[in-house]
């Protein structure tokens, strides 16, 4: 039924829908009802989609509430508005469109066949430009990787429960109703982790430019018999967890000696690994599984832990045990591959104190790279971040990006406070250009005003006036849609372009050096 209610733009019929599991047809069911009762232009937007979510019992609401935000406060909002759609067609708005791609593409990643409500969740909080992104903000629920840990805690929990995965949960696209995959077998790993090699094969990490010696040091090391265990040394923001991205790069288009190639590189998230843990033994017990589960998968996994200092103490709070010292025997019985990542300094202060840590590790130096690598970089990272944000970036802003944050910021390194740089720019220009046009807030003024009037007349049974503006409020509803439209329109074929000056403007935020020195200061060194 619900094919035939809502217009497919690509596709053959029901190619939607077939890959929405029970839940996730009727939230957008629902969310024919939020449109039909906000707008006149059969519509469905990123916050009906979100009211569709909301207004339901499903793990996405579960998940919402675990991370603390204000589920109650968002069904009340769209319950106030839900409507009789009919049996009217129904289409996606273009940013609609986007958050229902991610939300695919975020079923893949956790490895199931069929979008749950929990895909659709994290699909709206990656289109990041809608108004369900804002409604989200105002209900304390943006965290999109605090979300995505709490709906695979779920699915952990579902599995231990029932002995199967989520509801409608399928393993691949076509399964029944019934059919489920085969449950993982790093339950614990793959919660306090992310998979990097999955995600180089799914093209959603960033390439790695100007690090193929460290990333080939890397490669020799680990293919070594003893002291197999790279640390990359190196202060903040010179670019060491993109080394073990670019090694998880290599692994995935077979570019490594035959000993590596197949491997996984799984990203430990060290807060995760703990968070949760308040009694003794709470941690101790996942620690321990977690090495059991590296135990099974017989040395096919790489451990890559950023920030290697913070194991030393790790969960060893009221005399419990901590994690360097549960990582040890493993790492001495070769059970375990770590390539690890720290600063010199905390290198010194926390590793090279306990020599039984420091010499299963062999040092990997990752010096800051030069203004000229730097531009490099920018210049291979510029489509992610054009498409990020939807915008153009100038030659000259990402050269002067590179200089200007060499020149500028004293306090952090290449090539991160260039990169840091050159987004916020981006993401200046995008939100300028994102205003809605003085049309568009006239009408939305005017039907706040309508609205209060409206309210006003109902509380004084004035009913024939109140229904007087009811009628004028769906009049500028539909006149307010088709601006929108409009606007958006000129938004998705105009994409506005990041500049020097753009780069200027935010480095004085920074730094209160004023836009307007450091142009003209440019421009001199550049003359002379």
């Amino acid at each position: 039924m619900l094919q035939n209610l809502i217009q497919q733009q690509q596709g053959g019929q029901g190619s939607l829908f077939d890959a929405l599991s029970g839940e996730a047809q009727q939230a957008v069911m629902r969310a024919r009802e939020a449109s039909a009762g906000t707008t006149r232009t059969a519509a469905i937007g990123t916050d009906h989609l979100l009211g569709g979510i909301v207004t339901g019992d499903n793990v996405a609401t579960e998940a919402l509430q675990r991370a603390g935000a204000d589920v109650g406060g968002m069904r009340a909002r769209f319950q106030e508005f839900r409507s009789d759609p009919g049996e009217e067609i129904y289409t996606f708005t273009p940013s609609a469109k986007r958050a229902l791609q991610l939300s695919f593409a975020a079923a893949r990643q956790m490895g199931v066949g069929q979008v749950g409500s929990e895909h659709l969740l994290l699909g709206l909080l990656g289109e990041g430009d809608g108004n369900a992104y804002r409604i989200l903000q105002q209900h304390g629920a943006t965290d999109a990787e605090a979300l995505r840990r709490e709906i695979l805690r779920l699915m952990q929990q579902w599995g231990a429960q029932t002995g199967q995965g989520m509801p409608g949960a399928a393993a691949g696209p076509g399964m029944g109703d019934g059919q489920q995959g085969p449950p993982s077998q790093t339950p614990t790993l793959d919660q306090v982790s992310r998979d990097l090699t999955r995600l180089a094969n799914e093209g959603e990490l960033d390439p790695v430019i100007g690090r193929a010696e460290e990333i080939s040091r890397v490669v020799r090391i680990l293919s070594r018999r003893t002291k197999n265990n790279p640390v990359l040394i190196g202060e903040a923001g010179v670019g060491k967890t993109a080394v073990a991205e670019g090694l998880a790069q290599r692994i995935v288009s077979d570019d490594v000696p035959e000993s590596l190639k197949g491997k996984r590189v799984l990203a430990l998230d060290v807060g995760g690994l703990v968070a949760g843990t308040r009694f003794r033994g709470d941690f101790e017990e996942r620690m321990q599984q977690m090495l059991k589960e590296l135990q099974q998968e017989e040395r096919n996994i790489i451990l890559f832990i950023d920030e290697l200092h913070q194991i030393v103490g790790a969960g060893g709070a009221e005399g419990a045990v901590n994690a360097s010292n549960m990582l040890k025997p493993a790492l001495a019985r070769g059970e375990l591959q770590v390539v690890g990542a720290t600063t010199l300094d905390e290198y010194r202060k926390n590793v090279e104190k306990d020599p039984a840590l420091e010499r299963r590790f062999q040092p990997v130096l990752v010096d800051e790279p030069t203004v000229e690598e730097t531009v490099s970089i920018l210049f291979g990272l510029r489509d992610r971040y054009e498409a990020h944000h939807r915008v153009r970036v100038s030659d000259e802003a990402v050269e002067s990006a590179a200089t200007l944050a060499n020149r500028y910021i004293m306090d952090r390194y290449l090539p991160d406070k260039a990169i840091d740089l050159l987004d916020e720019a981006a993401a200046e220009v995008r939100l300028r250009s994102t205003v809605p046009p003085v049309d568009v807030r006239r009408i939305e003024e005017e039907i706040s005003g309508l609205e209060r009037e409206k309210e006003d007349a109902v509380r004084a049974e004035d009913y024939e006036k109140a229904a007087g503006f009811k009628q004028r409020i769906e009049q500028l509803r539909i006149e307010l849609d088709e601006h929108q439209e409009g606007w958006a329109g000129g938004r998705e074929s105009n994409a506005p372009e990041v500049t020097k000056e753009d780069i200027a403007r935010i480095l004085e935020e920074w730094t209160g050096v004023p836009a307007t020195n450091i142009v003209q200061e440019e421009a001199e060194r550049l003359l002379n």
